[in-house]
């Protein structure tokens, strides 16, 4: 048996309502519900596609390059708090519909998969923007099956399909308590040539933004 065999492709449904902080029980049932068919032997993997890539903020005892299907990474989360506020927000990047995603595949030891998802909830889960999910992820060696953070459409904080300007202008202004959002975008397309990733459309973003501020 492969690492996480026993976890289904989709987590139970937790019903979490969007765009709101979410209590500590809300979302200690939300990572309940997502390991309900873990049989607690198994290391577990987590897709990382944004900032994940640059600063996991957890150990893992391997990393693999990967794909998901299905799925699209997007600046597509309105970030009020973390990299912009209520009234010049930023924008994160979230797991869209559709397409596909390259991104990193961490391997979690079994022994600290309680630790490090509590700390990735309260990382990732604060409000209902987000849907943990299992997916399929290709790699050089085979498919493993990630716990990946997919984008609420319903929630409050989905930006859709918004211009290129509009995209640029909100980045270029978000600053939250984690700093510029523009750092947080070039962060991540630092991180993905280094990981020898493609990224067409994030690189034309990070080129637009770098023209404007070299010194991000």
């Amino acid at each position: 048996m492969t690492p996480s065999d026993s976890i289904s492709g989709t987590a139970p449904a937790c019903a979490l309502p969007p765009g709101v902080l979410l209590t500590d029980a809300q979302r200690d049932a939300s990572m309940e519900s997502a390991l309900a068919h873990w049989n607690l032997t198994d290391d577990l993997w987590v897709f990382a596609y944004g900032s994940l890539i640059w600063n996991p903020g957890f150990d893992h005892v391997e990393r693999l390059a990967g794909t998901i299907r299905g799925y699209h990474r997007d600046l597509c989360l309105w970030s009020r708090v973390n990299r912009g506020t209520p009234d010049s927000p930023g924008l994160v990047f979230g797991l869209d519909r559709g397409g596909a995603c390259r991104g990193i595949a961490y391997r979690v030891a079994h022994t600290n998969v309680p630790t490090t998802f509590k700390a990735l909830w309260q990382r990732e889960m604060l409000s209902g923007s987000y849907l943990p999910r299992w997916l399929d992820c290709q790699t050089a060696t085979g498919v493993v099956r990630c716990l990946c953070f997919v984008m609420n459409r319903r929630s409050s904080g989905y930006a859709g399909d918004i211009c290129r300007e509009e995209l640029l202008a909100a980045v270029r202004r978000g600053k939250g308590r984690y700093g510029p959002c523009t750092d947080y975008v070039l962060n991540t397309a630092h991180a993905l040539r280094e990981h020898g990733i493609r990224d067409v459309q994030l690189e034309q973003i990070a080129a637009a933004l770098a023209a404007v501020s070299p010194a991000a």
